[in-house]
């Protein structure tokens, strides 16, 4: 089996506290976008877990997450089948995308079709929250309200009629470090989302109201990149820029796909973001997983 691992972008992210156990408690828009990293699955090829990556700079054992979301899904059916995973990755490392939440994700969700669904939704979601915050939203497949720590998760299901320009800059944050500097005294904002919204069930994104990342002011300070790249996407025809997660990728939304390509190939030939990765994508609103035919 050949499937599609999709990144994520969050179209807000509010830090809401931090809990006694260190975690930080999030509100924020999340929604998968169409760019893919590619996993292959093979079963039954001997009785261990094995593990290729494309990347140099991505685990080839143990340690990966596709791995860890195998040996725990294996662990779990109580099976000792063989697993042989091979992960071409597409999406960029460390750069605020999601893309080991969503590989882990991928294998439990493709794990759990081979097997014929012996787990149901919640279970898989519960599995993946031991694997990371970002996994359970994942395997939800949907836009979603996230809070908690991740791992609560109310379904969007107000449209988001956009096309997406990322900027990926080419330097990886560690997501830790942001989280240790950042000073939640400077995070309120009377005009962002609040939870207050989710109660009032929040049902329309609307960019110049709602975009906002609590974490784009420390990465910012560092990567000064940050503010050069959304100024670039916003002087192009961006309704709105950001940057997604903990960054430091940052993306334009468009009300069309002309103004975005457009932008992209204007980019492209920008000599002070030459080596920088630039990927067009669109929302994935839609569930389940997509197979490559092989």
């Amino acid at each position: 089996m050949k499937i599609l691992s999709p990144a994520k972008i969050n179209l807000f992210l509010n830090v809401r506290g931090k809990r006694p156990d260190g975690y930080h408690e999030l509100f924020s828009l999340m929604c998968r976008v169409t760019l893919f990293d590619e996993i292959a699955l093979q079963i039954g090829s001997g009785d261990t877990i094995q593990i290729q990556c494309s990347h140099p700079g991505v685990p080839s054992d143990a340690t990966n997450l596709a791995h860890r979301a195998a040996s725990l899904f294996r662990q779990k059916l109580e099976s000792a089948q063989g697993i042989d995973i091979r992960l071409t990755k597409n999406i960029p490392v460390a750069a605020g995308l999601g893309g080991g939440s969503g590989n882990a994700a991928s294998v439990l969700l493709a794990l759990n079709m081979v097997y014929d669904r012996p787990f149901s939704h919640a279970q898989l979601m519960e599995m993946g929250l031991t694997l990371g915050a970002d996994v359970p939203f994942f395997i939800f497949q949907k836009p979603a309200i996230v809070t908690g720590i991740g791992e609560k998760l109310d379904g969007f299901e107000g449209a988001l009629p956009y096309h997406f320009l990322l900027l990926y800059p080419g330097f990886n944050v560690s997501t830790a470090e942001i989280y240790q500097n950042l000073n939640l005294a400077l995070t309120k904002d009377e005009k962002k989302p609040t939870s207050n919204h989710l109660k009032l069930k929040l049902t329309r994104f609307e960019p110049a109201r709602h975009l906002s990342n609590d974490l784009e002011r420390v990465t910012a300070q560092k990567y000064p990149e940050i503010g050069m790249l959304k100024e670039k996407l916003l002087n192009l025809g961006a309704i709105g820029a950001l940057m997604s997660g903990s960054g430091p990728t940052v993306f334009g939304l468009f009300d069309d796909p002309a103004t975005a390509k457009s932008a992209k190939q204007t980019l492209s030939c920008d000599e002070e973001i030459k080596d920088m990765q630039l990927f067009l994508a669109e929302p994935i609103l839609e569930s389940g997983i997509k197979l490559i035919d092989v």
